[in-house]
């Protein structure tokens, strides 16, 4: 990925060395020269970069200079960030000229030798971009300013169907029907019979298993159906575990030993007859997959497990009988190519009866090798072209390349990986940080692509989420993505296939690993970008140019003091910090030292009570995520400093006594999950005024301890809320009513000040003891399809 990256970040650079707002803050230090003199080096080299990228996929040399050059852009970009990010500071301290911590961080003497240090760095990345500029002569690169296609990449497409449906599975009727027999008619002499589903990846093994397992004839045949993905970390725990979630719906109690698991699972599976999906099976260690087995061989008679695997050896160990194995093939020809004309016609940019198009089609489509997610992933990217030039194109020159080894599907996938704009290639490549069969938050996902600058905002009038949420969506609909659930406007899920996983991971090489053992961890290479960590591990990684921290498994953990303080020391050019479901009582002051931080997630820690006052100096900070710390009881002061925090959440966190104040002043917000009246204003906290210009909001808003306000007629309608359009749901808790007495007299009146925008989805109002009678403005909410009084 180092060439699309490489390219991405040299448009990004250009791009704010030639603003006027760096511009000035290079007088300041009386470095406007020096960043010209950067911005021409980069163009300069920016202007080879995509003959690069089509020279590195057949020649390595291209391809490490490359990677060299990717290192030196990412170092500027940094110390771009961290001299944007010095004059914002300045800006907002300076506004304070009694305090002597601003006086004395900007006297003349320290800002000459700031200036000084940033120089010399500045130099040095000229440096190193000139001895690589000299590098590329030996290469006879030509100069471009656009790739050889991109009418397909710029093309706005139709919206023509939601993330939601699946195209329907063709060519696996035999395959159905032979499993169901086995599922249902052969009658063995064991009471549990394994049926393994072998072919290589992409062929639609799990696939098919659903299909018999959500058959009704399957579902009334079985007492029990449980569904297990293993993948590639066969632990029997851990299997066990998530059988008897599959069982009950719950998770049982991590801290149980196995002895105690192993007993539940048969108080829940023995003497019934059941069915038992165990998908994508690694392990051909026959020990550890008989430990396994005899825990699930209680079942009554007929009871089936069906395994899914890409090897043969781990079909042959869980059934002895070969003929009972079903080795799943490609689709035929004829359903190659109904499948392929399927989606490649979807859009309807060319006709489907036009025979030029149909003729190149079944070339191309014949190439796919019968593999479903090969079909579907090329049948996306030439969805997108519209002229018969483009699909001859496409034949002739990427897909002959490709030599179609019955087995070796990424170099066909990675076609479609080519195809894609450089910022898709980016969020795509990043997602190799998740674990295999992860079920990935599609907000949190966009927020880190966001955080990470992947997301460019061309339209003012659209947020960054939005313009976020169009590149998932263009990923979901080239089938980069699958098993998409749940809605935009609360929560929505997806996964990757293990294929895809395997190709991000390919092309996002060493820029990006994840680290789950002693060995990986001094294997990580310093020019490592992204990682995803055991928390126990932390302390032994030194990764001075992180950019992205994130950790599984997602385990309840106690972070040390020294674990916090080797993520200071060690990772200042993180962006994406990830230390939810942990445990810690305190967060170092010298946080602060993360300057870069654009999102930090401490939520679901239950041993946090304070955050320290210097987290308000990370003012690039645009997540702050505190779900659920339910221990937690205030915010920092001078939070209006984070000036460009975008989402504030802290659902959950049930002992917050008040706001700061100035939380009035973060126009940028989009997400407030909870604003807590001061109940009886002894905290200083902010009052409902501060809500009125934060006109921003979206999502849930719930507004607590209503019914201490004083003056409520007054302060309600200082809310604004009938301005916040945006807002999808709104909870208004009046708490205790100690509050009320005889100068309360319009409490019963009060709902009628607290209208909210008519585009509010869903209305919450809970400890409510005004008048029965709704306010006026209830038949106003047209859109509202849930309501709760409480």
């Amino acid at each position: 990925m180092a060439e699309a990256i490489a390219f991405d970040i040299a448009t990004e650079l250009i791009i704010k060395l030639s603003s006027l707002a760096l511009s000035q803050i290079g007088l300041w230090w009386n470095l406007k020269d020096d960043l010209h003199d950067l911005e021409r080096a980069v163009s300069t080299i920016k202007a080879v970069l995509l003959d690069a990228e089509e020279k590195s996929a057949t020649n390595n040399l291209v391809k490490v200079w490359l990677e060299e050059l990717k290192d030196v852009l990412y170092d500027a970009d940094d110390l771009i960030d961290d001299f944007s990010t010095e004059a914002l500071r300045k800006d907002l301290m300076g506004e304070n000229k009694l305090t002597k911590e601003v006086r004395l961080f900007f006297s003349s003497s320290n800002q000459f030798a700031y200036g000084i240090k940033i120089g010399r760095k500045i130099e040095a990345i000229k440096a190193r971009l000139a001895s690589i500029g000299s590098e590329a002569k030996m290469f006879d690169f030509v100069e471009r300013d656009r790739p050889m296609e991109t009418s397909f990449m710029t093309k706005k497409r139709q919206q023509t169907h939601s993330f939601e449906r699946e195209d329907e599975i063709i060519g696996r009727d035999d395959d159905k029907v032979a499993l169901l027999k086995l599922v249902l008619e052969f009658q063995s002499e064991e009471n549990v019979y394994i049926i393994p589903i072998m072919g290589f990846g992409g062929l639609g093994k799990t696939a098919l298993a659903l299909l018999v397992y959500n058959d009704e004839m399957v579902k009334s045949h079985f007492e029990l159906t449980m569904f297990v993905c293993v993948s590639n970390v066969f632990d029997v725990k851990v299997i066990v575990a998530n059988i008897i979630k599959s069982v009950t719906n719950q998770a049982p109690d991590e801290n149980l030993e196995m002895d105690q698991l192993q007993k539940q699972l048969r108080d829940k599976i023995d003497g019934k007859k059941y069915l038992l999906v165990l998908d994508d099976i690694w392990t051909e260690d026959p020990v550890e997959w008989a430990r396994l087995k005899k825990l699930l061989m209680g079942g009554a008679k007929g009871s089936r497990i069906i395994v899914t695997t890409r090897s043969l050896k781990v079909a042959k160990i869980t059934n002895k009988c070969q003929s009972h194995i079903l080795n799943l093939k490609g689709l035929s020809d004829d359903d190659t190519w109904s499948l392929f004309k399927k989606i490649a016609f979807e859009q309807r940019y060319v006709d489907s009866t036009n025979s030029a198009f149909v003729e190149v089609g079944k070339q191309i489509s014949k190439r796919c090798g019968g593999v479903p997610l090969v079909i579907r992933t090329i049948a996306s990217t030439l969805s997108l072209k519209e002229t018969e030039n483009e699909w001859l194109s496409f034949k002739d020159n990427e897909l002959a390349k490709i030599s179609q080894i019955d087995g070796e599907i990424i170099p066909t996938l990675k076609l479609s990986y080519d195809h894609l704009p450089s910022h898709l290639k980016h969020c795509f490549a990043f997602c190799r940080l998740y674990p295999k069969d992860y079920e990935i938050d599609v907000r949190t996902l966009v927020q880190f692509w966001i955080a990470q600058g992947f997301v460019k905002q061309s339209n003012p009038k659209q947020s960054l989420e939005e313009i976020g949420f169009r590149y998932f969506k263009d990923l979901v609909e080239r089938s980069f993505f699958q098993e998409v659930e749940g809605d935009l406007t609360e929560e929505m899920t997806c996964k990757m296939h293990d294929i895809m996983h395997d190709l991000a991971e390919l092309v996002a090489g060493t820029e990006s690993t994840i680290v789950d053992s002693n060995l990986s961890t001094s294997e990580v290479g310093e020019k490592c970008r992204h990682i995803s960590i055991n928390v126990s591990l932390i302390p032994l990684f030194k990764g001075k140019k992180l950019r992205t921290l994130l950790h599984f498994p997602k385990a309840r953990y106690y972070l040390s003091d020294e674990t916090w303080n080797s993520i200071i020391g060690n990772c200042r050019c993180l962006r994406v910090l990830e230390m939810n479901f942990l445990y810690f009582t305190t967060i170092p002051h010298s946080i602060y030292k993360l300057k870069h931080l654009r999102y930090l997630d401490l939520s679901k820690n239950r041993g946090l009570k304070s955050l320290p006052k210097s987290i308000c100096k990370i003012q690039n900070l645009q997540a702050l995520k505190l779900d659920w710390c339910d221990w937690l009881e205030e915010l920092p002061k001078k939070i209006e400093r984070l000036v460009n925090l975008t989402h504030l959440a802290c659902h959950g966190c049930c002992r917050l006594t008040h706001m700061p104040r100035g939380i009035g002043k973060l126009m940028s917000l989009e997400t407030l999950s909870m604003f807590v009246v001061d109940k009886d204003r002894s905290h200083g906290g902010a009052d409902l005024s501060e809500l009125s210009g934060l006109n921003n909001l979206r999502g849930e808003l719930e507004i607590t301890n209503l019914g201490f306000v004083k003056n409520a007629k007054e302060n309600f309608k200082a809310a604004n809320l009938k301005e916040k359009q945006h807002l999808r749901s709104l909870v208004l808790q009046w708490g205790s009513f100690l509050a009320w007495g005889d100068d309360n007299h319009d409490e019963e009146r009060s709902l009628e000040d607290l209208q909210p925008h008519p585009n509010l989805k869903e209305l919450c109002i809970r400890g409510w003891r005004g008048d029965a009678k709704f306010p006026s403005w209830f038949s106003l909410l047209t859109n509202l399809v849930h309501i709760e009084i409480s």
